[in-house]
């Protein structure tokens, strides 16, 4: 079988509930169990039908829950952006309902509620049964009030609890009679969503997820469209991507996801329980999850993870039987967890850390095994650190941890190792790992080793033994970047994940650290009087390039030393394919002074090697002939692509016909085979995908598709070219749409 393909899976051992609860554990939104339309109590007289006994009764002849896309409540909600028909409200915020009756509402003798109910076997005491009373007297979770009546006609507002469930609920009217409760039938059109909410309201009691900063959560919860941080750390490169989370069929996507979780509807207020099952579930390793992983850059069987230009097409083949998408890598991982966050309504954002530890054995240590000559041993190093690794942020108070711990916590949907026996990582929180406090729940030492390990070169001798010759303590974790608040710069946060390198406090923060169980390299090798440097490098793909090796010498004696310059072909996640160059110079350096050899790269040496993304990795290493000293450097080269052409053109108002063009010229000395060009722009454009058999060298693919915008403001669509040959091209154009 080939590595792409998706593993052959056991059939789930079905455990039924019966002898240990009454009911089944509710685990579905997607279950509902309809409320009757009338319930007797017990030991009335019950009438034959709906005749004269209860025509003096109450009766509900319309109900208006004012969710229109300009009415009062999706515009106060902000949830107009939907592309949704139903009502969508956010938590601990009032929102209005219209009900006619059959006669004017006597507040001294008309009994009624509406009901909110959710999963099966819904309970009051479990909240998945709520009845909101026009009196604040009897409500207990939801509040209740008469905003306005006119002649027959009743405007009530309810305000669900800031800790209520996360879902969709049936919606019934329930008038109480003598002889029982009557009720309005089951309507889907008036089942209403329910969202966390990151807005404050003063003397209100605020949502988990308040986030206090407007500017910060119009971009971390309304922003569809989002920038990708990848390449190296010294070339960063990005990448646009449509999040999508307000697109048609998104919002239950994301229900069935935790559905598919099987999440208890009752843990679905909890914003650390929700965080937590959706990063298992956006992977399929042990759950059926959203995403298949592959960096084996075979995709035959399904799309490769630079095709994608957002994840509305991945959630919704998801959400079309719960089949796992074929194929994804870590930031596709954290784009579609992104769009999930965000459209329940927490406000979350993808980061990406620059050279991140993905340590083997579980300590601070990232070991580089070296021969007796100073030669990197490849058959004894088993640790990689990723050129990049994506994550997300999301933002949530924490009361399970003390005070001070909530805020932006650490969720990774990325499957590298287990947490509680299941490939997920988080929420673990950024303030926790900052200060050491790796004690804390969830999967805090694993993200802190990710921006916290040394690079230790180990010497192994004959008999096996290693010692260590050379510690760098600022390799790892040297840049944690995340899309800047309303603009598409790029913002740094890594004061947020460390303190500086070298400071006292980091110090602390390491010694706490320990404390809790991480283990690091104490001894420092003695250093070196002589240091090897590789300045960074812009190469595009296909060029030759000359890779400078500097010595400088800060003795004062004259040094000279036997390199090793090792050049490999390397994954994004720093594994080695093939190695491309490898040279011996002598290099000597005077006292005092500097000393520099050039290697020159020629692209024939590279360009049939490559793989996936197009890095190269360089490894410098040295031993000082006159001291047995030995020197390193390490140099990432992420090769530059070219970019897509994207042209917009037509009038730019909702419901016109507009076009897109997308267009790349192809540069280099190959064809370029099935080559698969996708382009999507959220409220804009749904996604479209055209393939082009074959671009030849020095030739122009050019492709325009019409699309008519459904949603008037700012926005963005993103376009993807992608082959066998060259990954990771992209380009984008803005466009607002007037309504």
């Amino acid at each position: 079988m080939s590595d792409s393909q998706p593993p052959a899976r056991q059939p789930r051992l079905q455990v039924g509930s019966r002898g240990r609860t009454v009911t089944p554990v509710a685990s579905s939104n997607a279950e509902a169990e309809d409320m009757p339309e009338f319930e007797t109590f017990d030991g009335a007289m019950t009438p034959r039908g709906f005749g004269p006994n209860l025509a003096e009764f109450l009766d509900i002849w319309a109900l208006d829950l004012l969710k229109g896309v300009h009415d009062i409540n999706k515009q106060q909600h902000h949830t107009a952006v939907y592309s949704n028909d139903n009502l969508i409200v956010r938590r601990a915020q009032e929102f209005q309902v219209k009900i006619t009756f059959n006669r004017a509402y006597r507040p001294d003798e008309d009994r009624f509620a509406i009901e909110f109910v959710i999963g099966s076997s819904p309970q009051f005491s479990k909240g998945t049964y709520i009845p909101v009373f026009p009196n604040d007297e009897k409500n207990t979770l939801w509040k209740g009030r008469v905003i306005d009546t006119s002649d027959n006609v009743l405007t009530m507002g309810i305000t669900p609890m800031p800790d209520s469930i996360v879902g969709k609920y049936r919606l019934y009217v329930a008038v109480q009679t003598p002889f029982g409760i009557r009720r309005t039938r089951r309507d889907p059109s008036l089942d209403t969503y329910v969202l966390f909410k990151a807005k404050v309201r003063p003397k209100v009691r605020h949502d988990t997820v308040f986030l206090e900063d407007e500017a910060e959560r119009e971009e971390c919860v309304m922003n569809d469209v989002g920038i990708i941080y990848h390449g190296a750390y010294n070339d960063i490169s990005e990448r646009n991507w449509s999040f999508g989370q307000f697109e048609f069929g998104i919002l239950d996507a994301c229900l069935f996801i935790m559905d598919k979780g099987a999440l208890p509807i009752t843990n679905r207020g909890d914003p650390v329980k929700i965080a937590r099952k959706a990063s298992a579930m956006l992977n399929c390793r042990d759950d059926d999850g959203v995403l298949v992983d592959n960096w084996s850059g075979d995709y035959m069987y399904g799309v490769a993870p630079t095709s994608w230009t957002g994840s509305v097409d991945i959630l919704l083949n998801y959400n079309n039987g719960g089949v796992p998408v074929c194929y994804a890598q870590c930031w596709v991982y954290a784009a579609v967890f992104n769009t999930f966050l965000r459209c329940l309504g927490m406000p979350a954002r993808v980061v990406t850390n620059y050279f991140s530890a993905h340590d083997n054995d579980g300590n601070l240590k990232m070991d580089i095994i070296l021969d007796e000559n100073g030669k990197v041993d490849r058959a004894h190093t088993k640790d990689s650190i990723w050129n990049y690794h994506c994550w997300n942020e999301c933002f949530m108070t924490r009361p399970d941890l003390p005070d001070g711990f909530g805020g932006w916590q650490v969720v990774d949907a990325t499957p590298q190792e287990t947490s509680d026996g299941m490939y997920r990582c988080g929420p673990a929180s950024v303030h926790a790992i900052k200060h050491g406090m790796i004690c804390y729940p969830f999967d805090s030492p694993f993200v802190f080793a990710e921006v916290n390990s040394d690079v230790v070169f180990y010497q192994r001798n004959r008999d096996g033994s290693l010692i260590p010759v050379r510690k760098n303590t600022q390799h790892v974790g040297r840049l944690v970047l995340t899309k800047a608040i309303g603009t598409d710069e790029r913002r740094e946060i890594t004061e947020a994940y460390k303190f500086p390198e070298g400071s006292a406090e980091e110090r602390t923060v390491l010694e706490k650290a320990e404390l809790y169980g991480c283990q690091r390299q104490r001894e420092d090798p003695p250093p070196a009087d002589v240091e090897l440097i590789l300045p960074a490098l812009e190469v595009q793909v296909g060029d030759d390039f000359e890779l400078t090796v500097e010595l400088k010498n800060h003795s004062g004696q004259h040094r000279t030393l036997d390199l090793y310059v090792s050049g490999s072909v390397v994954f994004y996640t720093g594994v080695p394919s093939t190695e491309v160059i490898f040279k011996r110079p002598i290099l000597s350096v005077g006292p005092k002074s500097v000393s520099r050899e050039v290697v020159a790269v020629s692209a024939k040496e590279y360009m049939t090697r490559l793989v996936e993304q197009a890095n190269l990795h360089f490894i410098v290493t040295g031993k000082v002939r006159e001291t047995g000293q030995i020197a390193t450097a390490m140099l990432t080269v992420a090769m530059r692509k070219p970019k897509l052409t994207v042209k917009v053109s037509g009038s730019p108002r909702v419901r016109e016909e507009m076009f897109v063009t997308v267009e790349f010229t192809n540069n280099f000395k190959f064809d370029l085979k099935d080559v698969d060009v996708r382009v999507e722009g959220p409220g804009v454009m749904t996604p479209h995908r055209k393939v082009h058999g074959l671009i030849a060298p020095g030739t122009t693919m050019s492709w325009t598709q019409s699309f008519s915008p459904w949603r008037a403001g700012p926005s963005k669509l993103v376009a993807s070219l992608d082959c066998a040959a060259l990954r990771q091209v992209s380009g984008e154009a803005g466009v607002t749409i007037q309504s």
